[in-house]
């Protein structure tokens, strides 16, 4: 076990004399919890991985600053590391700037990227000299100008992968060709300062060609704020970068936004960045829960087909759920596959259901899953659980 403690912050960090796998640590933890009768589920964060992320990004996309969506999770372990890496922060509330800002970032290592709002907290960030902001409409830009003398406004433009995990721009962004000019105009108009173009393809991009759009309507949207008087200088390219294993890996990724910023804006002076978010969060998290029931069931019960009367299913009860960490499933759209934390010596497997610990039947984990008959106090492995889980989890039904 660790021996070897450090403080980041206010936390106690183990230090290990050599690197080691999350799931061998992990199991490491179960065996002393075992002994200790404490079967409460546990976190693992492997700070290495949050390095090696940090160094994929800058081998693959060398020429654009990161700025970390605070919203993937709020860890602050995760937030000093990356602000000491040198990541920039995208925050989207009152909230998320204080808690970048008490680490010690910057205010100019902030962009407050959200197009619509509180007013109050435009005013608090004008106290804080959080000045780039961003905005998708004309009424956003009469706040700032009451409310923020020395705001810097990029122009978020909707451009999404439809396909993608959480498509964005239902919500938020202006159409880059009916709408958008229109808004630089506004900007003019009423005295805002407007320094660049923002978009986001998406959570979780499964088209790599979206940024290829996205960066050539950003072009002509520059060229237009340009003739405007303003200076456009920075290019958002938002979030949408894989965070773990993806069937669309970040390196095909990070390749099409080369090609294209090759293509629309060759040996530019722009400051380019973006808002990866799961890209640095979602890897270096492993969930470990533990069985706390398991019910033998007619696998009917499971698969609502009759003819599995006379087969065997189980039903298994952990004590995390979708209140909780698994949150990411109802919110993130996210299929968390978890398996037994220790090699069972057991070869038949039946249909399974795992649940969460609460009341609700909506509190489902995994269905009409293959899987080992396990036991009582026996531990699940769920790697990959750092985005949109912890940030969204809360106590419903007493459970922490």
């Amino acid at each position: 076990m660790i021996s070897q403690f450090e403080l980041i912050g206010d936390n106690k960090v183990g230090v290990l004399p050599k690197q080691v796998d999350q799931l061998g640590m992990c199991r490491e933890i179960a065996i002393s919890k075992d002994a200790q009768q404490n079967d409460s589920s546990f976190m693992l964060v492997d700070l290495d991985k949050i390095i090696e992320r940090f160094n994929l990004w800058k081998r693959e996309l060398p020429m654009i600053e990161p700025f970390y969506a605070v919203k993937c999770n709020t860890d602050l372990v995760l937030i000093r590391i990356l602000a000491a890496l040198g990541c920039g922060f995208d925050c989207a509330s009152r909230e998320e700037i204080d808690i970048v800002m008490e680490t010690g970032v910057a205010a100019e290592r902030i962009i407050y990227a959200n197009p619509c709002k509180t007013r109050s907290f435009i005013a608090h960030a004008m106290e804080c000299d959080v000045k780039k902001m961003t905005f998708d409409n004309a009424e956003e830009l009469v706040k700032i100008a009451n409310l923020h003398k020395n705001a810097e406004m990029i122009l978020r433009i909707a451009v999404s992968d439809p396909t993608a995990t959480c498509p964005l721009n239902l919500k938020f962004g202006a159409d880059p060709v009916l709408h958008a000019p229109q808004l630089l105009r506004k900007a003019f108009e009423v005295g805002v300062n407007v320094v660049g173009i923002s978009f986001h393809v998406g959570s979780g991009c499964n088209d790599a060609s979206a940024y290829r759009n996205a960066l050539q309507h950003a072009k002509n949207l520059c060229e237009i704020g340009e003739g405007l008087g303003f200076k456009m200088d920075i290019i958002d390219m938002g979030g949408g970068f894989p965070g773990a294993e993806h069937h669309n890996p970040f390196e095909k990724i990070a390749e099409t936004i080369r090609d294209a910023l090759d293509e629309f804006f060759p040996n530019t002076e722009k400051r380019l960045i973006a808002e990866p978010g799961r890209f640095f969060a979602a890897g270096p998290f492993s969930l470990v829960a533990n069985i706390i029931h398991a019910t033998e069931v007619p696998a009917s019960k499971i698969t609502k087909d009759p003819k599995d009367n006379g087969d065997n299913g189980y039903m298994y009860y952990i004590n995390d759920g979708v209140y909780g960490s698994f949150n990411c499933i109802l919110f993130d759209h996210a299929h968390p596959v978890g398996s037994p934390l220790f090699d069972v010596e057991r070869n038949e497997k039946f249909i399974s259901t795992i649940w969460g610990p609460t009341c609700d039947s909506l509190d489902l984990v995994e269905d009409k899953k293959l899987m080992v008959k396990m036991e009582v106090g026996e531990w699940m492995y769920y790697p990959d659980m750092g985005a949109y889980t912890l940030a969204a989890a809360t106590t419903f039904n007493g459970f922490s």
